[in-house]
Protein backbone atom coordinates (compact mmCIF):
# COMPACT_ATOMS: atom_id res chain seq x y z
CA UNK A 1 0.00 0.00 0.00
CA UNK A 2 1.58 3.31 -0.86
CA UNK A 3 1.74 6.32 2.26
CA UNK A 4 2.87 8.93 -0.22
CA UNK A 5 0.52 11.95 -0.79
CA UNK A 6 0.25 13.77 -3.72
CA UNK A 7 0.68 16.98 -4.91
CA UNK A 8 -2.82 17.73 -4.71
CA UNK A 9 -3.40 16.17 -1.21
CA UNK A 10 -0.34 18.09 0.67
CA UNK A 11 -1.68 21.50 -1.00
CA UNK A 12 -5.12 20.95 0.36
CA UNK A 13 -3.80 23.80 3.70
CA UNK A 14 -3.38 26.12 1.00
CA UNK A 15 -6.56 25.47 -0.68
CA UNK A 16 -8.16 25.65 2.55
CA UNK A 17 -6.34 28.98 3.21
CA UNK A 18 -7.00 30.46 -0.33
CA UNK A 19 -10.97 29.61 0.40
CA UNK A 20 -10.88 31.48 3.64
CA UNK A 21 -9.23 34.47 2.13
CA UNK A 22 -11.73 34.42 -0.81
CA UNK A 23 -14.80 33.96 1.36
CA UNK A 24 -13.37 37.40 3.58
CA UNK A 25 -13.48 38.99 0.31
CA UNK A 26 -17.05 37.69 -0.93
CA UNK A 27 -18.10 38.24 3.01
CA UNK A 28 -16.82 41.60 2.98
CA UNK A 29 -18.84 42.49 -0.72
CA UNK A 30 -21.89 40.88 0.73
CA UNK A 31 -21.32 43.08 3.69
CA UNK A 32 -21.05 46.36 1.63
CA UNK A 33 -23.96 45.52 -0.86
CA UNK A 34 -26.16 45.55 2.48
CA UNK A 35 -24.90 48.20 3.59
CA UNK A 36 -25.49 50.11 0.58
CA UNK A 37 -28.87 49.24 0.79
CA UNK A 38 -28.22 47.56 -2.49
CA UNK A 39 -31.12 44.79 -3.35
CA UNK A 40 -31.73 43.84 0.52
CA UNK A 41 -34.01 41.42 -0.97
CA UNK A 42 -30.60 39.17 -1.97
CA UNK A 43 -29.91 38.69 1.74
CA UNK A 44 -27.65 35.05 0.76
CA UNK A 45 -26.88 34.90 4.90
CA UNK A 46 -30.60 35.33 6.08
CA UNK A 47 -31.55 32.72 2.92
CA UNK A 48 -29.04 30.02 3.93
CA UNK A 49 -30.57 30.59 7.89
CA UNK A 50 -33.96 30.32 6.65
CA UNK A 51 -32.94 27.11 4.39
CA UNK A 52 -31.40 25.57 7.61
CA UNK A 53 -33.55 26.73 10.12
CA UNK A 54 -30.50 28.16 11.99
CA UNK A 55 -29.84 32.00 12.98
CA UNK A 56 -27.58 34.44 11.04
CA UNK A 57 -24.87 33.59 12.74
CA UNK A 58 -24.58 29.64 12.76
CA UNK A 59 -25.07 30.93 8.84
CA UNK A 60 -22.02 32.69 8.44
CA UNK A 61 -20.58 30.13 10.25
CA UNK A 62 -21.83 27.76 7.95
CA UNK A 63 -20.68 30.29 4.89
CA UNK A 64 -17.79 29.85 6.15
CA UNK A 65 -17.57 26.56 6.29
CA UNK A 66 -18.48 26.38 2.34
CA UNK A 67 -15.89 28.71 1.27
CA UNK A 68 -13.40 27.74 3.08
CA UNK A 69 -13.32 24.00 3.22
CA UNK A 70 -15.84 23.18 0.51
CA UNK A 71 -13.95 25.72 -2.37
CA UNK A 72 -10.63 25.12 -0.65
CA UNK A 73 -10.52 21.56 -0.90
CA UNK A 74 -11.77 21.77 -4.31
CA UNK A 75 -9.20 24.13 -5.53
CA UNK A 76 -6.59 21.90 -4.40
CA UNK A 77 -7.39 19.30 -6.09
CA UNK A 78 -9.14 20.82 -9.52
CA UNK A 79 -6.12 23.02 -9.98
CA UNK A 80 -3.18 20.44 -10.83
CA UNK A 81 -6.51 19.05 -12.89
CA UNK A 82 -7.06 21.00 -15.41
CA UNK A 83 -4.48 22.72 -18.25
CA UNK A 84 -5.62 26.52 -17.09
CA UNK A 85 -3.91 28.29 -14.40
CA UNK A 86 -5.39 28.35 -10.90
CA UNK A 87 -7.20 31.84 -11.26
CA UNK A 88 -9.34 30.46 -14.12
CA UNK A 89 -9.85 27.14 -11.79
CA UNK A 90 -11.19 29.51 -9.27
CA UNK A 91 -13.36 31.12 -11.96
CA UNK A 92 -14.57 27.90 -12.93
CA UNK A 93 -15.49 27.18 -9.42
CA UNK A 94 -17.08 29.75 -8.82
CA UNK A 95 -19.39 29.73 -11.86
CA UNK A 96 -20.01 26.17 -11.02
CA UNK A 97 -20.85 27.48 -7.43
CA UNK A 98 -22.79 29.83 -8.94
CA UNK A 99 -24.78 27.60 -11.33
CA UNK A 100 -25.54 25.35 -7.91
CA UNK A 101 -27.11 28.35 -6.22
CA UNK A 102 -28.98 29.22 -9.07
CA UNK A 103 -30.94 25.86 -10.15
CA UNK A 104 -30.78 24.43 -6.77
CA UNK A 105 -30.52 27.03 -3.72
CA UNK A 106 -32.58 29.60 -5.56
CA UNK A 107 -35.34 27.34 -6.20
CA UNK A 108 -35.25 25.69 -2.89
CA UNK A 109 -35.67 29.22 -1.26
CA UNK A 110 -38.98 30.30 -3.09
CA UNK A 111 -36.98 32.22 -5.47
CA UNK A 112 -37.30 30.65 -9.03
CA UNK A 113 -34.96 29.45 -11.19
CA UNK A 114 -31.59 31.28 -11.44
CA UNK A 115 -33.71 34.10 -8.47
CA UNK A 116 -35.60 35.70 -11.26
CA UNK A 117 -38.25 36.24 -8.65
CA UNK A 118 -36.02 39.05 -7.30
CA UNK A 119 -35.49 40.54 -11.01
CA UNK A 120 -32.76 40.13 -13.24
CA UNK A 121 -30.45 41.88 -11.36
CA UNK A 122 -30.44 38.87 -8.90
CA UNK A 123 -28.44 36.29 -10.92
CA UNK A 124 -26.47 39.30 -12.79
CA UNK A 125 -25.11 40.49 -9.18
CA UNK A 126 -24.71 36.77 -7.57
CA UNK A 127 -22.69 35.64 -11.07
CA UNK A 128 -20.43 39.07 -10.25
CA UNK A 129 -19.64 37.66 -6.99
CA UNK A 130 -19.04 34.38 -7.94
CA UNK A 131 -16.46 35.60 -10.13
CA UNK A 132 -14.66 37.70 -8.06
CA UNK A 133 -14.99 35.07 -5.43
CA UNK A 134 -13.08 32.47 -7.67
CA UNK A 135 -10.75 34.79 -8.97
CA UNK A 136 -9.36 35.70 -5.71
CA UNK A 137 -9.68 31.93 -4.58
CA UNK A 138 -7.48 30.65 -7.75
CA UNK A 139 -5.01 33.59 -7.52
CA UNK A 140 -4.25 33.39 -3.49
CA UNK A 141 -3.71 29.38 -4.11
CA UNK A 142 -1.90 29.90 -7.15
CA UNK A 143 0.30 32.40 -5.14
CA UNK A 144 0.69 30.14 -1.99
CA UNK A 145 1.53 27.33 -4.47
CA UNK A 146 4.05 28.90 -6.42
CA UNK A 147 5.76 30.51 -3.53
CA UNK A 148 6.24 26.93 -1.89
CA UNK A 149 7.50 25.48 -4.81
CA UNK A 150 9.69 28.45 -5.33
CA UNK A 151 11.35 27.76 -1.74
CA UNK A 152 11.56 24.47 -2.30
CA UNK A 153 13.69 24.44 -5.49
CA UNK A 154 15.53 27.15 -4.13
CA UNK A 155 16.34 25.15 -1.35
CA UNK A 156 16.80 22.34 -3.60
CA UNK A 157 19.57 24.00 -5.50
CA UNK A 158 21.70 25.01 -2.56
CA UNK A 159 21.87 21.83 -0.99
CA UNK A 160 23.69 20.61 -4.10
Amino acid sequence: MNHSTTASERNIPKGILAGFIATLVLSAMMIMKAMMGFMPQLDVIAMLSGMLGVGKSIAWIVHFMIGTLGYGISIALLARTLPVSATVAGVILGTAGWLVMMIVLMPMTGNGLFGMDLGLMAPVMTLMLHLIFGAVLGWVYGRSVKNTSSRHDTAHRVDH
